[in-house]
């Protein structure tokens, strides 16, 4: 499992010309899922994000959680985030999940990362063409690599 994570003033995703996701202060992640993550991938994942100590303190640190400011988190999926390009021009997506995988288990990590938060975590819809529009405050923006906790 693949999350690239941006600090963001605030973010939403329209879906021909409609917006269908929007937060204010927050995370917005882009989430990949490969063949062989599992439900302790979405474990390990949610509470990496939830925890990562990326908001300013009072002394202008980095110490405090989107849990911390009582962010909002927006999710959305992409399969791109597993894009092989060594070979030729064109990326190979052959290590991105299936969508009858990888679906059900970004609407699994949808519902874990609202259980943490214990608030709505908006999202994109799975395969669809998405604008994603944000304000990167920082900027801040983190790959974690749930195959790379060591």
């Amino acid at each position: 499992m693949r999350v690239v994570v941006q600090r963001v003033a605030h973010a939403q995703v329209d879906i021909e010309q409609n917006t269908c996701a929007k937060i204010g202060k927050g995370l917005l992640l882009f989430v990949g899922i490969t063949h062989s993550d599992t439900e302790a991938d979405l474990d390990w994942m949610c509470k990496k994000i939830t925890q990562l100590r990326i908001f300013a303190d009072e002394n202008g640190q980095m110490n405090l959680s989107v849990l911390d400011i009582k962010g909002s988190i927006l999710l959305v999926s992409q399969f791109t985030l597993y894009a092989a390009v060594q070979k030729g021009n064109r990326p190979s997506f052959m290590e991105a999940a299936a969508p009858t995988q990888a679906a059900p288990m970004v609407e699994q990590f949808r519902l874990k990362l609202s259980q943490v938060l214990q608030q709505a975590i908006p999202s994109g819809v799975f395969g669809a063409d998405m604008k994603v529009s944000l304000l990167n405050d920082g900027p801040v923006t983190i790959l974690i690599d749930s195959k790379n906790k060591t």
